[in-house]
């Protein structure tokens, strides 16, 4: 009976193998196979010239530069905000305080929260100050969306480093900080993996930049200029008629797949070698 329950699960797990990895195999391919033949060096390093979304000249080099900005400046921000909630909740406050298990609880919520309301949330707040669609605006607003899911990655990753570790440091006559620093050192590669999560959701996000960045087919120079992404210009690219310009969408969206490919090795090496610091 048990061998028998043990070939069904087996099973199973081969055939959700299967259907995962042919799935990503699928995409690439239909991304690779529309979007290569368009895909050029003028796309990537000129700005959209005039009737580049009726299929005139130009690139996306706009969309490419205003979504690193975005992604980077909302993932550093996120990062800086929620790690120092995680170290209290686990450091400073007791694990199972309320209000860290309001903390959690909190988190969990906001993270199931569609990214459109974040764009809503994001834009109301910009009319209470008076803003306008910009970079900043972008930035604030990504920002709010991934700090729950930066705060519930850390957290899960912190809370499975040994208590003893702790206690430990307690023992030689340490200090609290002194114990973050550990558990931080510790759990480097989660951290990693974290920024890793937030980051991908970040740059591939169109809904929550929509009503807040704004678009432009500049390049922004500062903070109150709007700025154009990768997920929005797709977006506009696929909404024509014209064939070539859609073919130019899938190559945007190889473009955007790429990227996120790139920081993904980057990020798994730099988590390779910093696990060899961990005790």
């Amino acid at each position: 009976m048990r061998k028998t329950e043990e070939n069904i699960f087996k099973i199973l797990m081969i055939l959700s193998t299967i259907i995962i990895s042919s799935t990503l195999f699928m995409i690439l391919y239909t991304l690779f196979s529309k979007g290569l033949g368009s895909l050029s060096w003028d796309m990537i390093s000129k700005i959209p010239e005039g009737g580049f979304y009726i299929g005139k000249g130009g690139g996306i080099l706009n969309a490419i530069v205003g979504s690193v900005y975005i992604t980077i400046g909302s993932t550093l921000l996120g990062l800086l905000i929620s790690l120092p909630i995680v170290i209290y909740i686990n450091v400073y406050a007791k694990r199972n305080a309320t209000l860290a298990t309001i903390t959690r609880l909190s988190s969990d919520i906001l993270f199931g929260i569609p990214s459109i309301v974040y764009g809503a949330f994001g834009f109301a707040i910009m009319v209470y100050m008076g803003l306008k669609t910009s970079l900043l605006a972008g930035i604030i607003t990504v920002t709010l969306m991934i700090i729950p899911i930066l705060i519930r990655a850390i957290d899960e990753v912190v809370r499975v480093v040994p208590e003893d570790m702790s206690n430990a440091v307690f023992a030689l006559g340490g200090t609290r900080y002194e114990s973050a620093k550990i558990i931080l050192r510790q759990s480097i590669p989660g951290i990693i993996t974290a920024i890793l999560l937030s980051f991908g959701r970040a740059i591939g996000d169109a809904a929550c930049v929509l009503f807040t960045a704004g678009f432009t087919d500049s390049i922004p120079t500062s903070l109150d200029q709007p700025a154009a992404t990768l997920p929005l210009s797709i977006f506009f690219q696929l909404s024509s008629p014209i064939k070539e310009v859609q073919n130019r969408a899938y190559a945007a969206a190889v473009i955007l797949t790429i990227i996120v490919l790139v920081i993904n090795i980057v990020a798994k090496i730099a988590s390779k070698n910093l696990s060899k610091n961990k005790i």
